[in-house]
């Protein structure tokens, strides 16, 4: 099932959707996709407390707990209101299959404001065009169920398990089938559908997952949505690194850039690594 049919289907369900076959990443469904589902009722949220004006308080930071795994069947999800001020709205949601809870998760909106304050962003990494980098194939029992949705090119970093001491992994990516005009919910998916940059360093096979994650949303990414200026099925450019890892824990910084260079999303995980 393609991401655009299944948010679809998210948001025309309500509380109760269905997480598709095809989307699993090790016994857990893929977890850019697991956000994207439960980001939906948090945006419907978002648009009742705001009386149906979202584009005016952007999301500002997403932090997410993956508590259990996620499978593939019926997900049930809910969000409310903790505050909705003039300028910030903070909202709580949840995803439950039985009686356990799967994932949670904490959004913060903000209207922008007035400020004398203006940090140039990190630029991006300047790499190779897609065509001259190494395309990752997919090889179905070896890497994971999802990634056959998406195109990556390796432009730096080396290939998970091959025992490299490479703390870096980008390149370029994109959805392999178009999934509809580009929202939140496709850049929580692509900013995941990176293999942990830690896994380069083993040299077997291993399973990871993320513990918790965090994410920043960039005023250009706010533009891009509202002017409609990317696509889903453009080409973004990736870059991650290992920034601490120890006791079967890391923590992974990656960054997120459109087409034209223009820095999107900043992420932060702490990843479980099983080996």
């Amino acid at each position: 099932m393609e991401f655009k049919a299944i948010l679809d289907s998210a948001r025309d369900t309500g509380s109760t959707c269905v997480i598709p076959g095809g989307w699993a990443q090790g016994r857990a469904t893929f977890g850019g996709l697991a956000a994207a589902l439960l980001y939906q009722p948090i945006e419907a949220k978002l648009e009742s407390a705001t009386q149906g004006s979202i584009a005016e308080t952007p999301l500002r930071s997403l932090t997410i707990s993956f508590i259990a795994p996620a499978q593939a069947g019926e997900l049930n999800t809910r969000a409310q209101v903790l505050r909705a001020g003039r300028s910030a709205v903070q909202i709580e949601a949840q995803a439950s299959q039985g009686t356990q809870v799967v994932t949670a998760a904490l959004a913060s909106f903000g209207k922008p404001r007035e400020s004398a304050i203006a940090v140039t962003p990190e630029p991006a990494p300047g790499f190779d065009a897609p065509e001259q980098c190494e395309a990752l194939p997919y090889i179905e029992g070896l890497v994971p169920e999802f990634a056959q949705h998406f195109d990556y090119r390796l432009a730096c970093g080396a290939l998970p398990f091959t025992g490299s001491d490479e703390t870096r992994v980008g390149g370029w990516i994109r959805f392999k089938t178009p999934a509809g005009p580009i929202t939140t919910a496709h850049l929580l998916a692509l900013i995941d559908a990176w293999p942990p940059a830690v896994l380069a360093q083993l040299d077997t096979l291993a399973a990871a997952s993320s513990l918790t994650w965090t994410l920043e949303m960039t005023p250009a990414a706010h533009r891009a949505k509202a002017n409609a200026s990317a696509h889903s099925d453009d080409w973004w450019q990736y870059l991650a690194e290992v920034e601490q890892s120890e006791d079967g824990y890391a923590v992974i910084r990656a960054r997120l850039w459109d087409n034209r260079g223009q820095l999107i999303a900043l992420s932060r995980q702490t990843v479980t690594v099983f080996g």
